[in-house]
Order: structure tokens, then C-alpha cells, then sequence
């Protein structure tokens, strides 16, 4: 069955689309993700433009992020003071990335830059995270405890000025670092069209030593933010947001999460961190083979992405 639409200005198949967004929900629900880093490859793989993909899985990810931000603040783990401190840098980082992505448009290298964007940040990504899951296992084989560094543990970047103590968290930490993630996640989140969660919570954890009990939460009240402030800004700015695209992958996605979920809570850490590595890292090693093959056709012709 063949939908129309209208912003991609192609036709897709709905039931494909429907596949892809259960699939991407199934692995959102199994490792406590967003899913964008797999999301948007996924429909520039199809034929989708990385533009129209990029905008339309914000808005995906943005109301993905909702219930679960709900659910976390119901539970009272979420932190709201580092969460708005994390958000002073993202809204930040999330206007920039849009102004970067409608520089790099007009300049027709948007395109290139999301595939790069990609092979770098999944394939590094996702070798250290199957590296660290790899030798998490084989020191279970050995029956060599897992060394696991403590949150709240100090370390450099505890003695940076501007401290701000937050409550929730039980932690006394310089706003400055926190500004930065919250600006970093924020930027790449809005040129590449991920939510930053499997990039933002190993930061917190490892980086800034925030207690695992508000880690998840927090971070997806991030997301929540800077994924909505970067649908609004794509829609006015570019008016590349496909609701009709974005509403079926989330009726797929939350379908596949439920199951997803439950799969998860049967599979150790260890061995979720180590798929979840080879995931990144094979959607990572597929843009960069995309990269390097002769295409089919050598020349096209598409509409400029200037001014309208």
C-alpha cells in the first residue's frame, strides 16, 4: 500500500514504514534509547533526503521522550535542577544546530555532512561500546569481578568553578560541564536528528558521576526539549517536518517499544551493551560504505535547498 509524502515528495510503502518503526521501537525499548541514530539511516537508506529524515525524526523522538519523561518524573527520578541546567546549554546547542543545518543546506553540502556526521560519531561510538561490552564478558568467563566506576566518585572536573549543588541527585558539580554536554547533545542532535541518549548518559554516568537513579530520567527530559525545540525550529526555518511520515513511524514505534521492553529485562547488561555496540557500529560502517561505492546514477538533479 503506497502513501504519498508530501514534504519527502515521494511515495513510500506504509506497511514498510509502519516495519521500520516497530524495529527502531523493539531496539529503543530493549536498550532504554531514543533510536534516532538508527531512525534516520533507516529512511535515508529508503530514499528518503537526510533533510527531510533529520527533521521529521525529531518530532518522533520528541513525543517518544514524553511518556517516558512522564513516567521517570512520576517515579521522582528525574533531577529538574541539573535537567534545567542541561537545558540552558541545549536550547542553545539546538539553535545552532538548526542555523548550522540551514548553512550547510543552502550550501549543498547538508547531505555530505550528516553521512560524515555519522561514520564518525557511530562508528566510534559503537567500537568502544563493543569493546567495553566484550571485555565485560570476558572477565565474567574468568570470573574476574566487573570493575565498575562509582557515580558520585570525584574526579577533574568536580573541581571546576561555578559549583551548584543538586538535591535530587546528591551531587555537587560546576555548572560549566553541564552547560557543555547540554550544548553538545543539543547541536548534534539537531543536525543529525538523534535524541543523544546512548551518547548523553554514559557522559553523566562516567563524566560527571550523576547516581544511575536519575541518570535515564533526566536525560530524557533533555530530549524531550531540545527534540521539540528542534521540530519547531526545522518547521519555520526549513519547513522540512513530515507529520505524515513522523505519525506512522510512531504508531510503529510505540508498538515495537512495548515488546522491546520486555525482551530487554531478559538479557543481561553485559551482553545488551555489546549488541547494542554492534549495532551503532554496523549503521556507522554502512554510511561509510555508502561513501566510498560508485553510485548508479552519477549525476542528479535536485531543487536547491535556498531560500523558498
Amino acid at each position: 500500500m503506497q502513501l504519498y509524502l508530501p514534504i519527502a515528495d515521494i511515495p513510500v510503502n506504509v506497511f514498510l514504514i509502519l516495519a521500520m518503526g516497530a524495529a527502531v521501537g523493539f531496539v529503543s525499548g530493549m536498550f532504554g534509547i531514543g533510536g534516532g541514530f538508527l531512525m534516520t539511516p533507516l529512511l535515508i537508506f529508503i530514499g528518503i533526503a537526510p533533510a527531510v529524515a533529520v527533521a521529521s525524526v525529531a518530532s518522533h523522538i520528541a513525543a517518544s521522550s514524553f511518556s517516558g519523561a512522564i513516567a521517570y518524573w512520576r517515579r521522582r527520578a528525574i533531577d529538574p535542577a541539573l535537567a534545567l541546567v542541561l537545558l540552558c546549554g541545549g536550547t542553545i546547542g539546538t539553535a545552532l544546530g538548526v542555523w548550522t543545518f540551514t548553512l550547510l543546506r543552502s550550501l549543498g553540502q547538508l547531505d555530505l555532512m550528516i553521512a560524515l556526521s555519522y561514520v564518525v560519531l557511530l562508528t566510534t561510538v559503537g567500537a568502544l561500546m563493543f569493546w567495553e561490552g566484550l571485555r565485560s564478558l570476558l572477565r565474567i568467563r574468568r570470573g574476574m569481578a566487573v570493575s565498575l566506576r562509582r557515580s558520585g566518585s570525584h574526579g577533574w572536573v568536580h573541581g571546576l568553578p561555578f559549583k551548584m549543588r543538586f538535591k535530587r541527585s546528591k551531587i555537587y558539580l560546576s555548572v560549566i560541564p553541564v552547560v557543555a554536554v547540554g550544548l553538545i547533545i543539543g547541536f548534534i542532535g539537531a543536525i543529525m536528528g538523534i535524541g543523544g541518549g546512548f551518547i548523553l548518559v554514559p557522559i553523566m554516568i562516567y563524566f560527571l558521576r550523576v547516581p544511575t537513579s536519575t541518570v535515564i530520567g533526566t536525560s530524557m527530559v533533555l530530549t524531550l526539549v531540545t527534540m521539540t525545540f528542534a521540530t519547531l525550529l526545522h518547521a519555520v526555518t526549513n519547513h522540512l517536518v513530515d507529520a505524515v511520515l513522523a505519525l506512522i513511524l510512531m504508531i510503529g514505534g510505540v508498538t515495537g517499544a512495548q515488546f522491546g521492553a520486555r525482551a530487554g529485562q531478559k538479557i543481561r547488561g553485559e551482553h545488551l551493551r555489546l549488541l547494542l555496540g554492534i549495532l551503532i557500529l554496523a549503521v556507522g560502517i554502512r554510511f561509510a560504505v555508502e561513501l566510498v561505492i560508485r553510485p548508479d546514477d552519477l549525476f542528479t538533479i535536485r531543487e536547491a535547498g535556498g531560500a523558498a
